[in-house]
């Protein structure tokens, strides 16, 4: 069943046409990533399909009763209710159903009427979930970031990201049919889109998210749609099954292109030989058919066009001692230390991707490490001949008031004639390099960086979210470029697939827990992680007892009557046991939930899985056992 379904839908402003002929279809269960340059009109078809825009041809059917919403980029949250509140917006529905609960128990003493209608009420009041909203909302809430000691802070002074967040929640607490969210991983950590990912894993309604975040295409999509030229294609399966189609997809039609090329050059030497000669029916039957193929569109207009992309290059034009940064009892912070680190060593080569939370020190990290910051206590040192290049988040490095052109002509000591030709590479050209900085998009300011950054001739990188703003192209290009790079990088992201391909050390802050050091790749850390917490929870299941099972055998044939009695009656204590710690676990987690601590969430998640499934076999055996029970 579909949603929702467009059929040959076209968008013009004036004569700029945006998309033309798109026919695609989203199921009921359907994960779609949506992908293409920036300005190639994704957020345009999404205006679409809710109806804030209309098509210029084609139409748009949605299915009856179906609900839709809607996370776009900037939201606008207006009013003076605070963070909780906007979360409990989602439940509406349930809170009026609470009041009338409230309302028909007053009235239960006095009328029959009541108590059925308070019973029929009540049940589906507790199918809707009424009894564990408010933990539902704190889960969410955590997962995407929040903190409880954010929950009264009022919508207005929330940050431009934290709006972001604030709308996502309540989106995903009102579980409409059709969720449409637009670059929901921008404003998240790493930690935030992992929930995110196995939030949307588990989501009942279908699913179309644009995304410029690879891993989190890969590990949520079902299918892809690319958007470019003005079309689009569909693609089964996530982005890695995407990237392998698009370039069969490519290779067949330059094939295709150059075949018929090849016939059409052929037919054409004939006609033009054999017009006006015995041949001449023959030739202008051949001419025929090829005008047939043009008229109904077999004719392959071009190749297949060729992505119009930044050509970077980061070289190091001096080398560094081995030793590039070396640590010793290093404490980060402010006026307050954030933690503390007993050795940190990254030699000449080697890419450390520092990760975390938002919030949790990662920039300062990096500008304590280079001196930009002094430490609290310990110390940082850099390794001779290093040169530094730093690719900072919010791009401090670029004077607003600076032209584009002016920003490389300084920062590579060039002519006016030098610098433009260096900007066409970064995909500036025309009256657009006069642009001042202040008018750039965060794309725009982000290749502007990128440029400067080619120019340093650093051997020591410090990248700091480069992919923000970055299309997938660009992405892409920037990855290679790295890869390649001689020198010795210092990453900060959120991009996980930029750090799988990069780092060969992960630096992990976590807060409460201080710093991991870990050797290897992101998705090894990933491994090592699950492990160590496994581990830990198997440790505190077993230590609370929540690993009992059926200790007795469960076969019946050979037990006497009196072992049956007695196993049941041990059974039955187990199975009370159980109940009870799974109410305890549950309370450990509202109260974990409520201060905010998603690994402990998580933690307890796994135990109270266990004791279920140690209920469920003890709640077999004794349904086996207690048939055979006098």
């Amino acid at each position: 069943m579909s949603i929702l379904k467009a059929n040959n839908i076209s968008k013009f402003y004036g004569a700029d046409e945006i998309f033309s002929n798109v026919s695609v279809e989203i199921s009921n269960d359907a994960r779609t990533a949506v992908v293409g340059p920036n300005g190639a009109g994704k957020t345009t078809m999404i205006k679409l399909f809710i109806g804030d825009e209309l098509p210029t041809e084609g139409s748009i059917h949605i299915a009856k009763g179906a609900k839709l919403a809607y996370l776009p980029q900037r939201p606008e949250l207006v009013g003076n209710h605070t963070l909780w509140e906007e979360a409990m917006t989602a439940f509406e529905h349930l809170k009026a159903m609470e009041a009338e609960l409230a309302e028909l128990a007053m009235k239960m003493g006095d009328s029959d009427d009541a108590v059925t209608e308070y019973g029929a009420l009540q049940s589906e009041f507790e199918h809707l979930g009424g009894y564990d909203y408010e933990i539902r909302a704190r889960m969410v809430l955590s997962g995407v970031g929040f903190e409880p000691d954010d929950y009264d802070t009022p919508l207005q002074q929330l940050s431009g990201g934290q709006k972001t967040r604030a709308m996502l929640v309540r989106l995903l607490l009102e579980s409409p049919d059709l969720l449409i969210l637009d670059e929901p991983t921008n404003h998240l950590d790493i930690y935030a889109v992992e929930w995110l990912e196995s939030f949307l894993k588990d989501y009942d309604g279908a699913v179309l998210a644009i995304s410029h975040d690879r891993r989190f295409i890969d590990n949520f999509a079902s299918q892809v749609w690319e958007l470019e030229w003005n079309r689009v294609e569909v693609y089964r399966g996530n982005y890695s099954h995407y990237m392998q189609q698009r370039d069969e997809r490519r290779e067949r039609l330059q094939k295709e292109y150059e075949k018929q090329q090849e016939f059409i050059s052929k037919e054409m030497d004939y006609i033009r030989k054999h017009m006006g000669s015995r041949w001449t029916a023959q030739a202008k039957g051949r001419l025929k058919r090829l005008q047939t193929m043009q008229k109904r569109g077999k004719i392959i207009d071009s190749a297949p066009q060729d992505r119009n992309t930044m050509n970077l290059k980061l070289t190091a034009d001096a080398r560094s001692g081995d030793e590039v940064i070396k640590t010793n009892g290093l404490t980060v912070g402010y006026d307050a230390p954030l933690f503390t680190i007993d050795e940190l060593l990254l030699y000449r080569g080697e890419t450390a991707a520092i990760i975390g939370p938002n919030g949790a020190g990662k920039s300062t990290l990096l500008k304590t490490l280079i001196g930009e910051l002094s430490a609290l206590d310990g110390e940082s040192k850099l390794g001779a001949q290093v040169e530094i290049g730093y690719f900072a988040q919010a791009h401090e490095g670029l004077d607003p008031r600076k032209s584009i052109i002016d920003v490389i002509m300084e920062a590579g000591n060039m002519g006016i004639a030098d610098a433009r030709n260096f900007l066409g590479m970064y995909l500036f050209s025309g009256e657009d390099v006069f642009r001042d900085i202040a008018s750039l998009s965060g794309g725009e300011r982000g290749r502007v960086a990128l440029a400067k950054l080619a120019l340093s001739g650093a051997n020591l990188l410090l990248l700091d979210e480069p992919t923000n703003h970055l299309d997938i192209d660009a992405q892409e290009i920037l990855q290679a470029v790295v890869e390649g790079y001689e020198g010795t990088v210092l990453l900060v992201s959120h991009d996980r697939y930029l750090i799988d391909a990069l780092a060969t050390q992960i630096w992990a802050i976590r807060p409460r827990e201080g710093v991991e050091i870990y050797k290897g790749t992101y998705s090894e850390y990933v491994s090592w992680r699950k492990q160590k917490e496994a581990r830990l929870a198997e440790a505190q299941a077993t230590s609370n007892g929540t690993s009992k099972g059926a200790t007795y055998a469960t076969k019946v044939r050979g037990m006497t009557p009196y072992q049956l009695k007695q196993r049941v009656v041990e059974v039955e204590a187990e199975i009370a046991d159980l109940e009870a710690q799974m109410e305890r676990i549950m309370s450990d987690i509202e109260t974990a939930s409520a201060n905010g601590d998603a690994n402990k969430v998580q933690t307890l998640g796994i135990e109270y899985n266990q004791t279920e499934h140690a209920l469920e076999t003890a709640m077999e055996e004794w349904s086996e056992l207690a048939e055979h029970v006098e």
